[in-house]
């Protein structure tokens, strides 16, 4: 079984931001707050959820925290469309890139898994965990609670992710820490936004206001698609700066957003 070069790898932070060229790592409140957290389960080797609706920054805090205190034992694995726990088997079997075929008897899946975990410390990453069912987590509890592992598990999902721990006490005790993310604060969109990017560092502030009300709403995700069309509406027009007019076009291209 090969493995792609860059699963189970920590992105760079030009992978983050993969949308908008020149985007910088804003330290906001959220940010801070993640690195606190995670610096805690490492410490604890613990288990953590990072939770909310999309778009707000859940992956990207986790991935720059994560870059920072443990980028050489980090593992990562993004499992979609309701992954059972064979598919986390194999996922970690590649994102840990062990030599061979993956066994086929789950016992001796397991045992291999356990074996190899229980080597040094590691960190996993379950990365779009809204995806996981109730027997999923279950399976990553089974790791986690074997006596020789030595492992901490991070788990950032949307909503859905906290609703199936919280609903099942023996996950839900296991979580050490819960991390919620919401919208970016009012009181923090100038000063976050003028930083993100260059184009906002001159804008007129009552505009940037505007665009947070009409359009990205305290959402990281949607302000990184607004500024990637604005750069390129500054550079196919020639203009210096962000204007009421270039944000108008921008809110052509993103209808209902």
């Amino acid at each position: 079984m090969k493995s792609e070069p860059a699963y189970g790898r920590l992105p760079t932070m030009l992978e983050d931001h993969f949308l908008v060229p020149e985007a910088q790592l804003v330290s906001t409140e959220a940010l801070l707050t993640t690195k606190d957290n995670v610096e805690m389960v490492l410490k604890a080797k613990a288990m953590m959820c990072a939770y909310g609706p999309s778009g707000y920054g859940k992956t990207t805090a986790v991935n720059s925290t994560l870059r920072e205190l443990a980028p050489k034992i980090t593992y990562r694995l993004e499992l979609r469309s309701g992954p059972t726990p064979r598919d986390i088997r194999h996922g970690l079997f590649k994102a840990l890139r062990l030599p061979g075929e993956p066994p086929r008897r789950p016992i001796e899946f397991d045992t291999l898994l356990k074996d190899v975990l229980a080597e040094q410390f590691r960190v996993l990453v379950c990365d779009e965990a809204q995806w996981m069912s109730r027997t999923g987590f279950e399976y990553w509890r089974h790791l986690w609670d074997d006596r020789h592992t030595d492992i901490a598990i991070i788990f950032a999902g949307g909503d859905n992710c906290y609703k199936v721990l919280r609903r099942e006490p023996m996950l839900a005790s296991r979580i050490y820490i819960w991390q919620e993310f919401k919208r970016i604060p009012k009181t923090e969109i100038q000063p976050v936004i003028a930083a993100f990017h260059p184009i906002w560092a001159t804008c007129d502030p009552e505009l940037i206001d505007a665009i947070d009300d009409e359009a990205s709403h305290g959402s990281f995700r949607n302000w990184a698609t607004i500024t990637a069309l604005l750069t390129e509406g500054l550079a196919k027009t020639g203009s210096a700066q962000v204007t009421e007019e270039l944000v108008g076009w921008a809110y052509s291209k993103i209808h209902g957003m």
